[in-house]
């Protein structure tokens, strides 16, 4: 039996080594609002921000996994390698993430008429790609 969808978008998990930096990049850098910092069962502190009807969830472990996703995003191997934000300001977010220091894996460009993307590594390695329809 399939699933019944009741939201109309769903949320993801990151697992981090470093929430303060995670935090910054995803709360500070992409202004995504913090709706809520919660203690987790074993240790688990979880840094809850909006992103229209998304959740992007932080974890941060009291004790660190020591496997970690492996970097270069798309190419760098199988699972889920990056996600996607829809913004109406894409090239200003992505220079903006640049000249705070984080590193852009993909430039703007348009990849198919009316389509813009640019991909943006998190202080994780993990690749978040804003789209821009025109």
């Amino acid at each position: 039996m399939p699933v019944n969808v009741t939201k109309d978008s769903i949320d993801i998990g990151l697992v981090t080594g470093n929430i303060e930096v995670m935090t910054i990049f995803y709360r500070d850098r992409l202004g995504l609002p913090e709706e809520a910092v919660l203690d987790m069962p074993g240790g688990t502190t979880m840094t809850r921000l909006v992103c229209g009807t998304t959740i992007v969830k932080l974890l941060s472990h009291a004790k660190t996994p020591e496997v970690a996703n492996p970097p270069g995003g798309i190419g760098g191997g199988t699972g889920i390698r990056y996600f996607t934000i829809t913004v109406d300001n894409l090239d200003e977010a992505t220079a903006a993430c640049q000249a705070a220091g984080h590193k852009i894996a993909v430039t703007p460009r348009e990849i198919r008429p009316g389509i813009k993307i640019s991909m943006i590594e998190d202080p994780d390695g993990n690749w978040v790609e804003l789209l821009q329809p025109s």
